[in-house]
C-alpha cells in the first residue's frame, strides 16, 4: 500500500515538473543563444537552472521562521529577466549579469519585511485582476506551442494542430470519466499519451537524450568572477521587484485555492525565500526566480494541494539538473503536445482570476475601471509588445511585459480610485487587518499544524 501511495505521489510530482519544464528551459535557451554561449556553456546553464528551480521551490514550500510561504508553489526562472540579462551581458559582460543578480537577491531579502506591508494595496480587485492578467498573457505562449513552437518550419501545420487538440481532448476525457487519482493526473496522462501518438509520426526526437551526459555537477561562478556595475544592478533590482508583484498574485491565488488567508508575515517569508533563491542562482550562475502560475492551474485542475507533492517535484527538478541525460528526455515531448496541456492549465489560471473577482463589489464603478483598464493594458501589451518602444530602453522591463504592465496598472489605479473611500466602504471589507502578533496567534498555529499533518499523509 505504501508503494502504491508513493507511486501516486511521484506521478503527481512529475506532473508538476512537466507543467513548468518547458518554461524553465526556454528562458536559458533564449538567453544562451542571444549572448553567444557555447554548446557546453548552454548545457550547463540549462542543467543548473533546472536544478536551482528545484532548490528554490523547496525553499519556498519549507515554511520556517525566516522564510518560506508554505504554499504549494513551484518556482521557475522569470521571463521578465530575459531582455535585461541579454542587454547587460552584451553591453557589459556575463560577469556583470551575475554580480547584479547577487545584489538584487540580497536587496529582496532586506526589503521583504517592508514590501510585505504593502498587503493592504492588494485587495481582491487587484489580486483577481493580476491573476486574470497572468492567465491571459500566457495564452499566446500556449497557442504558439500548440501550433508546434514559434519559428518552427511546420508551425500551424495540420499535424501539430491535430496533436494539440488530441492532447487537450485526452485531458478532457480523463477529467470527465476518470475518478480520484487518475482524474488528478489528467494533464500527465494527456502529455504521455500525446507523446506516444506523436512518436508514430516521427515527431519524437530522442537525440538530446543520446547527446546529454549522465552527471553534471554545479560549479560556483562557472562563468567567471562576478562584476558589479550600478546600471546592471539597478536593472536587476527592478526585475526582482517586478517578479515580487507577479509572485504576489500567485500567492493570493494559491491562498484562495487552499483556503488560507495570506498575511503580512506569510508574504515576508515568501519574499525572503525568493531573495535567497535569487542569490543562490547568482552564486551558481543560474537565473532569477519567480512563482510559476502554470502550476496554479494544475493544482486547481488536479485538486491535489498537499505540500508533499511539491517537495517531490522539487527533488525531481534537482535530480534532473544533476543528471542532464534524464532531464533531456522531457525535451522529447513535442511542443504541440505541451501546447494542448498548456491551454487547459493557463485557462484555469484565467478562470481562477475571474472567481477571485466574483467577490468584488462591481456596483462600485471604481472597481470596474480598475479591472477593465488593467486587463486591457495586460492583454494589449502582450498583443502589441512594441507599443511603448519610444520610451527609454531602461523602462522596457515594465513596458514589454503584459503581466508587469497590467499588474502595476491594477495597483496604481486601485490607489488612485479607491484610496479615499470611507472606512466602512466596500474596499475595507475586502481587506483584512494584520496585527503585530499575527505570526504568534493561536489559531494560526493550529492551522499550520493541521496543514503540515495533511501534507505528509
Amino acid at each position: 500500500m505504501r508503494e502504491v501511495n508513493m507511486f501516486k505521489d511521484m506521478s503527481l510530482g512529475l506532473q508538476h515538473v512537466l507543467a513548468m519544464y518547458a518554461g524553465a528551459v526556454v528562458v536559458p535557451l533564449i538567453i544562451g543563444f542571444s549572448i553567444g554561449l557555447t554548446t557546453t556553456q548552454l548545457t550547463y546553464l540549462i542543467s543548473i537552472d533546472i536544478m536551482m528551480c528545484g532548490v528554490a521551490t523547496i525553499l519556498q514550500v519549507w515554511k520556517n521562521k525566516f522564510m518560506g510561504i508554505g504554499l504549494p508553489v513551484v518556482l521557475g526562472c522569470t521571463f521578465t529577466a530575459v531582455g535585461p540579462i541579454i542587454n547587460i551581458a552584451n553591453t557589459y559582460s556575463i560577469g556583470s549579469v551575475y554580480g547584479a543578480i547577487l545584489v538584487s537577491g540580497l536587496f529582496v531579502v532586506l526589503i521583504a519585511k517592508y514590501f510585505s506591508k504593502l498587503i493592504k494595496f492588494f485587495p481582491p480587485v487587484v489580486t483577481g485582476s493580476v491573476v486574470t492578467i497572468i492567465g491571459v498573457t500566457l495564452i499566446p505562449v500556449a497557442l504558439n506551442n500548440f501550433a508546434g513552437g514559434q519559428g518552427s518550419e511546420d508551425f500551424a501545420s495540420l499535424q501539430n494542430i491535430g496533436l494539440g487538440f488530441l492532447t487537450l481532448l485526452i485531458i478532457l476525457l480523463v477529467l470527465k470519466f476518470a475518478k480520484g487519482y487518475f482524474a488528478s493526473i489528467a494533464i500527465l496522462i494527456g502529455i504521455i499519451v500525446g507523446t506516444i501518438i506523436a512518436s508514430f509520426f516521427g515527431l519524437v526526437d530522442l537525440s538530446p537524450v543520446k547527446d546529454a551526459s549522465w552527471v553534471h555537477l554545479p560549479v560556483v561562478f562557472y562563468f567567471g568572477t562576478p562584476e558589479f556595475h550600478l546600471v546592471p544592478i539597478l536593472t536587476m533590482i527592478l526585475v526582482a521587484m517586478v517578479s515580487l508583484v507577479e509572485s504576489t498574485g500567485v500567492y493570493f491565488a494559491l491562498g484562495d485555492i487552499t483556503d488560507k488567508d495570506i498575511r503580512e508575515a506569510d508574504l515576508k517569508r515568501g519574499y525572503r525565500a525568493e531573495g535567497v533563491a535569487i542569490m543562490l542562482g547568482g552564486l551558481f550562475n543560474s537565473l532569477p526566480y519567480t512563482a510559476f502560475s502554470q502550476n496554479v492551474g494544475l493544482i486547481q485542475l488536479s485538486g491535489v494541494r498537499r505540500l508533499r507533492i511539491i517537495y517531490i517535484a522539487g527533488v525531481m527538478l534537482i535530480l534532473l539538473g544533476l543528471m542532464p541525460k534524464i532531464g533531456a528526455a522531457t525535451l522529447a515531448i513535442p511542443e504541440s503536445v505541451l501546447g494542448g496541456a498548456m491551454i487547459a492549465m493557463f485557462g484555469m489560471v484565467i478562470a481562477y482570476g475571474i472567481k477571485m473577482l466574483s467577490t468584488v463589489n462591481f456596483e462600485n464603478q471604481n472597481n470596474l475601471m480598475v479591472v477593465a483598464i488593467s486587463i486591457a493594458f495586460g492583454l494589449g501589451v502582450t498583443a502589441v509588445p512594441d507599443v511603448f518602444t519610444s520610451l527609454p530602453a531602461r523602462l522596457s522591463v515594465i513596458t514589454e511585459s503584459g503581466i508587469v504592465m497590467g499588474s502595476l496598472t491594477a495597483i496604481i489605479l486601485n490607489l488612485i480610485l479607491n484610496f479615499n473611500l470611507e472606512p466602512n466602504d466596500d474596499i475595507k471589507d475586502q481587506m483584512f487587518e494584520v496585527t503585530p502578533d499575527d505570526e504568534n496567534t493561536e489559531p494560526e498555529t493550529e492551522i499550520e499544524i493541521n496543514e503540515d499533518t495533511e501534507a505528509y499523509k
